[in-house]
């Protein structure tokens, strides 16, 4: 049993989280987050929706047979199909749970589901009824449940309970309500639902209005104790309750709430970043808890507090969240023990195959910049992994620009045989050295795509800083992401592209 003042972390950045736009993950990718997820002790992992796609199941499947101690979680609609395969994906691992919803509130009955209400109510209770008998932890969700009528709410609920859900998560899933409000809701629930003290009630909120981490805190002020998250907040649209802020919210006012969770907060720092690497979604420099700018100081008289005492300016410590703070640079003569002792410092993990790469990846560094800051550090390990799932990769890049007669490049790329293929725009000069080597690598590949943005970022400090660039593409009705790091721009950029080729080319073979 639980500890009654602990917090059920359920994350779903696999699930729901998988869906913001360009965030879609390959089986490899999805695993390397679900060990993430392990070392940071959530409770629950929703590692996806096993019937949406052959895809889809495999990656559930992969997880419920090679991550032991959190429950694992498919997600299923409330038919019979959806809940055998859920059930085959997730049977292989006796720590299991399927979780079945359906829609409620009056606007997705009457133009999405298309249903009366007596049908969605025998729907619920056929369908956690269903799910029972496969497996003995199930959760069921009233999607749309803050927009839904508290009666019909209630009656759905009770139906579900009935029918034997041992979880009851209650979603705002179009970000549309206010803490308050969702607080009273819970409250109504508890109160009137039968059976109410025998099923833990859960919250999963989006933040179409920046309102899901303060709506989730109310929920548990109102009974909830479950709470749906993802890490970075990433999801549909505006996102989803970002884990890392409800997590700290919770253990920074420990006195306000007398809740805690299991989360190993000095895992988060690091989970964020490979989410981030592996979705290609930048994380903002004032994002809460995981942003750059999240522990820093500019103003004079913040300065000035904080060396007096960090207390003056900073609620949280930066090693708090896995924010490493080390007077420790590394240069071209540090060797491999002392990069992989930095490497853990900063709380991360290179498979035995990933670290020749990366040692030779940072030695290539060192070779270009003086001295090597825990950032640039970062930024090689979490490509290392990357790499390895790659087709595409750069060989070599030489450009040349004038004003008068336009850009040229000659490009190198080695593909998964190692063939190398080289390639130059001499005949078509390009205006500018990115869009010259941008429409190389599309001749090389074959892949002609739409640029809709294009960022660039600083990775470390100095003359030679490491310049990180992030492109997103439209290809085919979808967007990509792409991340490229280098101490030269348009080579960050070529990696960034390189990177968008090779995630859309993983994309299609998990489908």
């Amino acid at each position: 049993m639980k500890d009654s003042r602990e917090i059920i972390i359920f994350d779903t950045t696999l699930r729901d989280g998988e869906q913001a736009p360009g965030c879609s993950m390959t089986i490899g990718e999805k695993l390397k987050i679900a060990h993430a997820l392990k070392e940071l002790n959530v409770d629950v992992i929703e590692a996806g929706f096993a019937a949406a796609s052959p895809g889809d199941y495999e990656a559930v499947n992969a997880i419920a047979s090679e991550i032991d101690g959190p429950t694992i979680c498919s997600l299923a609609r409330c038919n019979e199909s959806d809940i055998e395969k859920a059930y085959e994906a997730l049977k292989v691992n006796k720590n299991r749970r399927i979780h079945v919803f359906v829609a409620t509130s009056e606007i997705h009955l009457k133009h999405k589901l298309n249903m009366a209400k007596d049908e969605v109510l025998k729907a619920a209770y056929e369908g956690v009824k269903m799910a029972k008998s496969f497996c003995d932890n199930v959760e069921f969700s009233p999607e749309d449940a803050s927009r839904t009528d508290h009666g019909f709410l209630t009656e759905v609920v009770n139906a579900a309970i009935e029918a034997g859900a041992t979880t009851i998560n209650v979603p705002d899933t179009v970000g549309y309500t206010i803490p308050y409000e969702f607080g009273e809701l819970f409250k109504h629930l508890i109160s009137n639902c039968n059976n109410a003290e025998n099923v833990v009630f859960s919250v999963h909120c989006h933040d179409d209005l920046g309102l899901s981490v303060a709506n989730s805190l109310a929920a548990v002020e109102s009974g909830a104790r479950q709470i749906e998250c993802t890490i970075n907040g990433i999801g549909e649209r505006a996102g989803n309750t970002s884990l890392e802020e409800v997590c700290m919210a919770i253990r920074t006012r420990e006195e306000y709430f007398d809740f805690k969770t299991s989360i190993d907060s000095t895992k988060l720092y690091p989970t964020s970043r490979l989410v981030s690497s592996i979705t290609g979604m930048h994380v903002p420099r004032n994002k809460a808890i995981v942003g750059d700018n999240a522990f820093a100081h500019e103003a004079g008289i913040h300065q000035h507090g904080m060396l007096r005492d960090s207390s003056t300016y900073e609620i949280m410590k930066p090693q708090d969240v896995g924010i490493a703070r080390s007077n420790l640079v590394l240069g071209k003569h540090s060797g491999r023990h002392a990069f992989l002792d930095r490497i853990n410092d900063l709380g991360f993990k290179l498979e035995k195959d990933e670290i020749d790469p990366a040692f030779r990846e940072f030695k290539k560094l060192a070779d270009k910049k003086k001295e090597i800051f825990d950032t640039d550090i970062e930024a090689i390990v979490l490509n290392a992994d990357i790499a390895n799932m790659s087709r595409w990769s750069l060989e070599d890049l030489e450009t040349n620009s004038g004003s008068s007669w336009g850009s040229t490049a000659s490009l190198k790329l080695v593909d998964s045989g190692e063939n190398i293929i080289e390639r130059d725009n001499k005949e078509n000069p390009a205006s500018g050295p990115i869009e010259a080597v941008f429409n190389i690598i599309s001749d090389i590949t074959g892949y002609q795509l739409e640029l809709t943005n294009f960022e660039i970022h600083s990775v470390s400090v100095g003359d030679d800083a490491q310049g990180e660039v992030t492109v997103t593409v439209s290809y085919d009705g979808q967007n990509y992401r792409g991340h490229g790091i280098s101490t030269d721009i348009i080579e960050s950029g070529a990696l960034a592209y390189l990177e968008v080729i090779n995630r859309i080319e993983r994309n299609q073979a998990k489908h």
